[in-house]
């Protein structure tokens, strides 16, 4: 059950304007600072195990169950304002279908080097696309809360976080954005990369890793587009990851595939502009018949260069769990944090991890694993010429 305070934020939410004021940390909230001994639970577009992804009720939720960030895919209206969406076309978790008086906007765009057909966010206005309505994704999920809540903003979103009862941080990314660009145009030649940053610095989102100014107001920036990272690395200091998909796949910008983007020399160069990676988490334990292989070194070689990893998704329902965990959830958590020894999950049961930390490591420490170590004293013998 929702507190009274969240429903109430959440209805002045839905109902009041595109964008909020700036607001600060109030003192109350800065008494509950976000917890760093141990690794983070990041709530993949809101309690969304539960509630329909990117609303104002998924991240309330999240915050209620322990989420340390709440994480938001970021697209763009046809008139320019940064909404929280997954897809770039609005089919899947909206009423767009029986909305008749947009059945002629339906349109094939390129999108990552495939034709993708439907009713794309970048042909709506804001105004419309806060007229629809959004569904849970999985009709294996609960269906009850269909069709009562809206898309919301970035400006939204950073409003619910900052207005929660401690500190919690916040974990955008920056989706689709050669797409967006292709299609969103603002004045003064601005891209979406600088409309992204621009809303986050309005809100005092500022400060290198593990600073003053992130420990009040935290922030991780995420894309799977390397060359945006590397642009908006010039605007603002906050860390950033960079995301990783199956290596078979291609960077949207660059057109590497991310085998190459795991290679050693590139993770060299990619850590002078981000703290970490975002691997899919079959990217770092690859399966076979839906069992797991043995993992690649990815983490301890990542580790050894002093970057962070968050995997995704981590997901209760045994249809998203290999058998080598036998239909447990808790059993996946113990073997990622544990044996894999990452520092993040971003999961869509944000009180189901929140649970098994508090049960098992409610002081745990971060430390290296050995392998890690070796890789990183290797590195150091190279730099120094050996």
């Amino acid at each position: 059950m929702a507190s009274l305070w969240h429903v109430s934020f959440i209805v002045l939410v839905l109902l009041g304007g595109s964008d909020g004021n700036p607001v600060a940390p109030h003192q109350s909230q800065l008494e509950k600072p976000l917890q760093t001994f141990r690794p983070y639970n990041i709530a993949h577009r809101g309690s969304n195990g539960e509630i329909p992804e990117e609303t104002a009720a998924a991240y309330s939720r999240a915050i209620e169950e322990g989420a340390d960030f709440i994480e938001t895919d970021i697209l763009a209206s046809k008139d320019g304002h940064l909404i929280c969406f997954h897809d770039v076309t609005l089919d899947a978790t909206t009423d767009i279908a029986d909305r008749a008086e947009f059945a002629g906007r339906r349109r094939t765009y390129e999108v990552e080097r495939a034709n993708v057909t439907g009713w794309f966010v970048v042909d709506f206005t804001l105004s419309e696309l806060k007229s629809l309505r959004v569904k849970q994704r999985y009709i294996f999920r609960d269906q009850q809360y269909n069709w009562k809540y809206k898309i919301i903003t970035f400006d939204e979103f950073i409003m619910i976080a900052l207005y929660a009862d401690r500190v919690v941080g916040i974990y955008p990314e920056m989706k689709n954005p050669i797409f967006i660009n292709e299609h969103v145009k603002w004045s003064g030649g601005n891209k979406f990369e600088d409309k992204f940053v621009e809303t986050l610095m309005k809100y005092g989102y500022k400060g290198e890793y593990m600073s003053e100014d992130w420990l009040k107001q935290p922030l991780f920036i995420q894309c799977y587009a390397p060359t945006s990272l590397i642009y908006i690395s010039n605007m603002t200091k906050s860390p950033k990851l960079l995301l990783i998909d199956d290596t078979t796949v291609r960077t949207q910008d660059t057109n590497q595939s991310y085998y190459d983007i795991t290679s050693d020399d590139y993770l060299k160069f990619i850590r002078k502009y981000v703290n970490g990676i975002g691997p899919w988490k079959d990217t770092v334990v690859p399966p076979e018949n839906n069992y797991l292989r043995p993992p690649t070194d990815l983490v301890a070689r990542a580790h050894a260069l002093n970057l962070q990893v968050h995997p995704y998704t981590f997901r209760n329902e045994n249809s998203f769990l290999h058998f080598n965990f036998h239909q447990d959830p808790y059993a996946e958590y113990e073997y990622w944090l544990s044996k894999i020894g990452v520092d993040g999950l971003f999961t869509d049961f944000t009180g189901s991890l929140h649970k098994y930390q508090d049960w098992t490591a409610p002081h745990q420490m971060k430390a290296k694993n050995a392998e890690a170590l070796l890789y990183q004293i290797s590195y150091m013998l190279k730099d120094d010429g050996y």
